[in-house]
């Protein structure tokens, strides 16, 4: 069951630590059965409770799953080990489409929001006690939510699209409950799960967003959570249709126990509608994030939610940053409020990039998604050997296990650092790189 290796310990900590020890050096490698508690306790001499409580803490740490009478496993990849840590670094002199920033040519210049934010601070600073949320900020997000058929609900601000996940998660489930993740999706939302301790039920992913089928059989399951990208979906390029919003809304009705997260990702940087799920469940929220339009390190996010469900984010907030900083949010405010984005410009840029290479890869009989967003997807029938043969030929590309559950293999390119006349050479790259044996779909 663990070979050589000995779990010791006498205290829950003690027992948990030596797990989290052994999975560390690699003695107990990825899928390695743990012992029944019962069991455990016995060779310990202590008390199976001890050793369930032990467990529940590695559980929660996203270091083990239980899956009932089958026992309690080591995670196939510990939530200890970012999906970042699986990247392949990409040597000098090779061009690096792998990382997902967006083009910094497009991010707007700080200094003149900074400086109006400064101003603002220098008239009225920010003391205990205020409104977590800058009025200004809340005013104009609250508007753009209404402008897109948002639900009405209260405005809380966080530090950045995870933050938000996070908060939201811990607020409604318990360690343990299942969480409906699109596959392949998010990395970072893919980590963030098993760290909680929930358990991540993976839901297939077309060009329309989640499938109807897919996200059915997670809710028949016992999903306690769905998470959905509402568009430039990470790493497909998927964006939530018409038609399956509809086709979603009415599976969620039928689940109004469900709590709904929806990360509206491609906010700022793409010109298709936004078609929202949210209202028809009990507690839901809708996520927008600056990151991509106005630059990664502004690190903030609005929210709105149905009332309870925001009052619990704040309310914990409350007890540990306190609020995101009021400085941060005016600056925020200033950007929308001068238009120093040209939206439809940017939309505009990724867009042409990111078409340009999907049609050249059809052209070479390369099936690829990215209907939206920074990124094009292609399925490929080996990751390693795909991504290798592009960093021979001079691109660095992501490999989707970084994605991935239980969808195919595949690779990400970010179209953001591309210029529209490299697309030829690089769609040739993709070709040879997939050949012989391309694959034509993604395991659905």
């Amino acid at each position: 069951m663990l070979g050589e290796y000995r779990i010791t310990g006498r205290r829950t900590s003690e027992i948990a630590a030596s797990v989290e020890a052994g999975v560390a050096s690699g003695a107990l490698p990825p899928g390695s059965l743990l012992p029944p508690m019962r069991e455990l306790a016995g060779v310990l001499g202590v008390n199976p409770n001890t050793v369930a409580a032990a467990y529940r803490t590695l559980r929660e740490r996203g270091v083990i799953e239980t899956d009932g009478r089958r026992g309690s496993r080591v995670r196939s990849r510990p939530s200890s080990t970012p999906r970042d840590a699986l990247r392949m670094a990409v040597p000098p002199g090779v061009r690096d489409i792998a990382q997902g920033n967006p083009d910094v040519s497009l991010l707007p210049s700080l200094d003149g929001p900074l400086a109006a934010a400064a101003r603002r601070y220098g008239r009225a600073p920010t003391l205990y006690g205020e409104d977590p949320v800058a009025p200004d900020l809340a005013r104009i997000a609250r508007a753009d939510f209404d402008a897109d058929g948002v639900p009405s609900g209260p405005v809380a601000v966080t530090s950045g699209a995870l933050d938000a996940i996070e908060r939201v998660l811990t607020a409604h489930l318990r360690p343990g409950d299942a969480v409906a993740v699109e596959d392949p999706g998010w990395g970072g939302a893919l980590d963030l799960v098993p760290a909680l301790g929930l358990r991540t039920l993976p839901v297939a992913v077309d060009d329309d967003g989640p499938r109807a089928d897919a996200v059915a059989r997670t809710l028949a399951a016992g999903a306690r959570a769905l998470m959905v990208t509402s568009r430039a979906q990470n790493p497909t390029g998927a964006a939530v249709s018409a038609e399956r919003a509809g086709e979603l809304r009415e599976l969620l009705a039928r689940h109004p126990g469900v709590l709904l997260i929806e990360d509206d990702h491609g906010n700022g940087i793409v010109d298709l509608p936004l078609h929202p799920l949210g209202g028809v469940t009990r507690h839901w929220v809708l996520i927008r994030s600056t990151a991509k339009a106005y630059g990664p390190d502004l690190r903030l996010a609005v929210l709105t939610g149905d009332e309870v469900t925001l009052d619990r984010v704040r309310g914990r907030q409350r007890l540990g940053p306190g609020w995101v900083s009021r400085l941060l949010q005016d600056a925020v405010a200033e950007l929308w409020t001068s238009h120093a984005v040209d939206r439809a410009a940017v939309a505009r840029a990724y867009a042409e990039r990111r078409d340009a290479l999907v049609e050249a890869l059809r052209e070479r009989g390369v099936r690829a998604h990215g209907r939206s967003g920074l990124n094009v997807w292609v399925p490929v029938a080996d990751e390693t050997v795909v991504v290798t043969r592009l960093l021979a030929a001079g691109w660095g590309v992501a490999a989707g296990a970084v994605f991935r559950v239980e969808a195919g293999p595949g690779v990400r390119l970010t179209v953001s650092q591309l210029e529209v006349a490299e697309v030829p050479v690089l769609a040739d790259a993709v070709a040879a790189a997939v050949r012989p044996g391309v694959a034509g779909g993604r395991g659905d």
